[in-house]
């Protein structure tokens, strides 16, 4: 059940027993609340007056005269001003009684009125209905009986007030924690991501936005232990861009940026999302392409040589590939030399060439 479904009884866990608890501690018995109740046509004749007195003396205070601030806001809790005071006298002290002082409680926090000027008022209110009572009631014992009666009444009440002050700071500490450790578990999940985005970007090549050599030789290894288990074939391509050195000094540096971030588009576009594409330095790349063998290795070498040369008709790219397979593992030093020394051979013919 949501709290706005519930009274103020109902969230503080004030049961009737409860109630009758606070009511002993104060020692404030039937008699007590009996004497009260029999001079509620005192104070039904003189409530205007009261509340005249007590407003006067209120609103000269510029604490509380900013917080009412206009004659609609005066008028409404002049109205629930007589509806407290002649509780105070009615003789019934039950759950509904408490819940409206918890709610005058409620109210006064959330309108920002300090305990200290609760107090106050109460203090006001007292000497003001006192002095009422002392005008009708002749009897000094029976006067002196009911400001006692009042006391305890009004101590009453003081405390059902500052319980719900105190729930209410409660629950803004609660909230405020609650808000503080969503926002800490965003930044940790921000922290977290973050991170994998800072370690993914330190495992790839800036220019080419393809995995670097490190995250490569991490890779090759991970991929060739999952063959190893599963038993299947891994496959790994070598090339270069043919005279590299040339474009650069034919063509510049600029160009020859171009060419290599062209070869990491071309990769991305023609493997699958299982291969490993990476920059092994300079203008050489490496290919791994886990469960593929050499002939579709060479497939897959055909269709980047094809991109490349679309683009570059004047330039060309040698490839070589090495295979390690379940009846021959080898390990990744020597499938990467295998690979390079198919590339070396690629290059003693002309034009974009393959070997296996």
């Amino acid at each position: 059940m949501k709290r706005t479904d519930k009274t103020l009884l109902e969230q503080m866990q004030i049961s009737d027993v409860d109630i009758s608890h606070r009511i002993e501690l104060l020692d404030l018995d039937k008699n007590d609340l009996d004497l009260l109740s029999s001079h509620k046509s005192i104070i039904d004749d003189s409530i205007d007056d009261i509340i005249d007195e007590f407003y006067e003396k209120q609103t000269k205070i510029d604490e509380i005269s900013l917080l009412i601030r206009d004659s609609d806001t005066l008028r409404r809790l002049r109205y629930a001003q007589r509806k407290y005071i002649i509780d105070l006298f009615s003789g019934h002290y039950d759950g509904e009684y408490v819940n409206n002082r918890l709610r005058i409680g409620m109210v006064h926090k959330r309108i920002g009125v300090d305990p200290k000027l609760f107090l106050s008022a109460i203090m006001s209110l007292k000497y003001i209905v006192i002095n009422t009572l002392s005008n009708t009631i002749e009897k000094s014992e029976i006067l002196n009986s009911t400001v006692v009666a009042l006391d305890k009444l009004l101590y009453f009440d003081t405390t059902l007030v500052f319980d719900t002050y105190i729930d209410s700071l409660v629950g803004e500490i609660e909230a405020a924690k609650r808000r503080t450790e969503i926002y800490a578990n965003s930044l940790e999940d921000k922290v977290v991501e973050r991170t994998r985005q800072l370690e993914e970007l330190a495992k790839l090549d800036p220019l080419t936005n393809i995995y670097n050599q490190r995250a490569m030789q991490e890779l090759l290894r991970r991929e060739m232990t999952l063959a190893k288990r599963r038993h299947t074939i891994l496959s790994l391509v070598y090339f270069d861009v043919d005279n590299f050195k040339t474009i650069n000094d034919t063509h510049g540096h600029i160009k020859g940026d171009e060419v290599l971030k062209f070869v990491g588009q071309i990769l991305h576009e023609n493997v699958r999302e299982t291969d490993v594409p990476c920059r092994y330095g300079g203008d050489e790349f490496c290919l791994i392409l886990p469960e593929c063998n050499t002939e579709n290795a060479r497939i897959v070498c055909q269709k980047i040589i094809k991109a490349f040369n679309h683009r570059y008709s004047d330039f060309s790219i040698s490839m070589g590939i090495a295979q390690t397979n379940p009846e021959e593992y080898i390990d990744e030093e020597r499938l990467i030399k295998i690979a390079d020394e198919k590339m070396y051979s690629a290059k003693k013919q002309n034009g974009s060439q393959i070997r296996a």
